[in-house]
Protein backbone atom coordinates (compact mmCIF):
# COMPACT_ATOMS: atom_id res chain seq x y z
CA UNK A 1 0.00 0.00 0.00
CA UNK A 2 1.49 3.38 -0.96
CA UNK A 3 2.31 6.02 1.60
CA UNK A 4 0.10 9.08 1.77
CA UNK A 5 3.01 11.36 1.00
CA UNK A 6 6.31 10.70 -0.76
CA UNK A 7 9.49 10.20 1.19
CA UNK A 8 11.92 13.08 1.08
CA UNK A 9 13.85 13.10 -2.16
CA UNK A 10 17.36 13.53 -0.82
CA UNK A 11 18.89 11.33 -3.47
CA UNK A 12 22.05 10.57 -1.56
CA UNK A 13 23.08 7.13 -0.39
CA UNK A 14 22.11 6.58 3.22
CA UNK A 15 25.21 6.83 5.40
CA UNK A 16 25.49 4.37 8.27
CA UNK A 17 23.30 5.47 11.15
CA UNK A 18 21.49 8.15 9.15
CA UNK A 19 17.76 8.53 9.36
CA UNK A 20 15.81 7.01 6.48
CA UNK A 21 13.54 10.08 6.57
CA UNK A 22 16.42 12.35 5.56
CA UNK A 23 17.74 10.06 2.80
CA UNK A 24 14.88 8.36 1.02
CA UNK A 25 16.79 6.19 -1.43
CA UNK A 26 20.11 4.52 -2.03
CA UNK A 27 19.93 4.03 -5.78
CA UNK A 28 18.07 5.78 -8.59
CA UNK A 29 16.99 4.30 -11.92
CA UNK A 30 15.11 5.97 -14.73
CA UNK A 31 13.71 3.04 -16.71
CA UNK A 32 12.19 5.36 -19.30
CA UNK A 33 9.58 3.59 -21.40
CA UNK A 34 10.92 0.03 -21.00
CA UNK A 35 8.02 -2.41 -21.39
CA UNK A 36 6.94 -4.78 -18.64
CA UNK A 37 9.15 -7.76 -19.49
CA UNK A 38 12.37 -5.80 -19.85
CA UNK A 39 11.43 -3.56 -16.93
CA UNK A 40 10.97 -6.34 -14.38
CA UNK A 41 14.03 -8.27 -15.57
CA UNK A 42 16.26 -5.20 -15.20
CA UNK A 43 14.55 -4.29 -11.93
CA UNK A 44 15.43 -7.72 -10.56
CA UNK A 45 19.09 -7.26 -11.48
CA UNK A 46 19.24 -3.78 -9.99
CA UNK A 47 17.56 -4.85 -6.74
CA UNK A 48 20.05 -7.73 -6.38
CA UNK A 49 22.88 -5.17 -6.27
CA UNK A 50 21.33 -3.49 -3.22
CA UNK A 51 21.82 -4.63 0.34
CA UNK A 52 18.92 -5.65 2.56
CA UNK A 53 16.92 -2.58 3.57
CA UNK A 54 18.24 -0.34 0.81
CA UNK A 55 15.79 1.56 -1.38
CA UNK A 56 15.64 2.04 -5.15
CA UNK A 57 13.87 5.06 -6.59
CA UNK A 58 12.39 3.96 -9.91
CA UNK A 59 10.95 6.16 -12.63
CA UNK A 60 8.94 4.06 -15.09
CA UNK A 61 6.92 5.52 -17.97
CA UNK A 62 5.42 2.23 -19.20
CA UNK A 63 1.59 2.45 -19.03
CA UNK A 64 1.53 -0.98 -17.36
CA UNK A 65 3.91 0.01 -14.56
CA UNK A 66 1.19 1.07 -12.06
CA UNK A 67 -0.06 -2.54 -12.08
CA UNK A 68 3.20 -4.35 -12.85
CA UNK A 69 5.47 -2.81 -10.20
CA UNK A 70 3.19 -3.55 -7.20
CA UNK A 71 2.56 -7.07 -8.53
CA UNK A 72 6.31 -7.68 -8.94
CA UNK A 73 6.93 -6.45 -5.41
CA UNK A 74 4.27 -8.79 -3.99
CA UNK A 75 5.62 -11.79 -5.91
CA UNK A 76 9.23 -11.15 -4.91
CA UNK A 77 8.62 -9.98 -1.30
CA UNK A 78 10.10 -6.55 -2.00
CA UNK A 79 8.50 -3.61 -0.19
CA UNK A 80 6.77 -0.96 -2.28
CA UNK A 81 7.25 1.99 0.05
CA UNK A 82 5.67 4.60 -2.19
CA UNK A 83 3.93 4.73 -5.52
CA UNK A 84 2.86 7.78 -7.53
CA UNK A 85 1.67 6.57 -10.94
CA UNK A 86 0.94 10.13 -12.10
CA UNK A 87 4.59 11.04 -11.51
CA UNK A 88 5.79 7.60 -12.72
CA UNK A 89 7.64 7.22 -9.41
CA UNK A 90 8.14 4.13 -7.22
CA UNK A 91 10.25 3.58 -4.10
CA UNK A 92 11.12 -0.10 -3.61
CA UNK A 93 12.99 -1.56 -0.64
CA UNK A 94 14.98 -4.77 -0.77
CA UNK A 95 13.87 -7.22 1.94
Amino acid sequence: MPLSSPPSLGGEATPAGASAEKNAFDSDWDAGDLACGELVLELRLRMRKLNTGQVLRLTALDPGAPADIPAWCRMTSHHLLYSDPAAHLYFIQRP
